[in-house]
């Protein structure tokens, strides 16, 4: 059976998934993605150790997607509960992705206002899929993401 994971909303083959199970991981350090698939690539350069939350898409008005539509609720939800001090948005360098992530970052700090709110780095070319990267190009995205203010 296939579910999705009730705490990151990652496809998974239990209630929660391994990743978020795993208590080695820095559970205050949340990455949120757009596609289960984005998991995937961000595991395989073997040097993110934190939790992931994943979205299920980005905000796209042309398309009738709004925010009601995402898992943004439950991240903010999670965010309430949890012990989170820094977010990471991956979202893809698009901009649907550039809008969900000023809309996440608006709900975040109404949430939870002494949040870090990083974004990757310029190791992500714009226009790019999360997906398609080499492993070099996301450990550079990572090691050089920013604040987002």
């Amino acid at each position: 059976e296939i579910f999705t994971c009730s705490v990151c909303k990652n496809i998974t083959d239990r209630e929660v998934c391994e990743l978020c199970f795993d208590e080695t991981r820095d559970h205050t350090t949340i990455c949120v993605v757009e596609q289960p698939l984005d998991v995937f690539s961000f595991e395989s350069t073997g040097k993110y150790k934190g939790v992931y939350h994943v979205l299920h898409g980005v905000i796209d008005p042309l398309h009738n997607i709004g925010p009601e539509e995402l898992y943004i609720d439950d991240l903010l939800t999670r965010l309430r509960e949890g012990e989170a001090r820094e977010i990471i948005l991956a979202l893809n360098p698009t901009m649907e992705g550039e809008a969900t992530a000023m809309y996440l970052r608006s709900k975040i700090q109404e949430t939870r206002n002494k949040m870090q709110i990083t974004r990757l780095g310029m190791g992500m070319p714009t226009g790019g899929d999360i997906q398609y990267a080499d492993e070099t190009t996301l450990t550079r995205a990572l090691e050089g993401r920013r604040n987002y203010e």
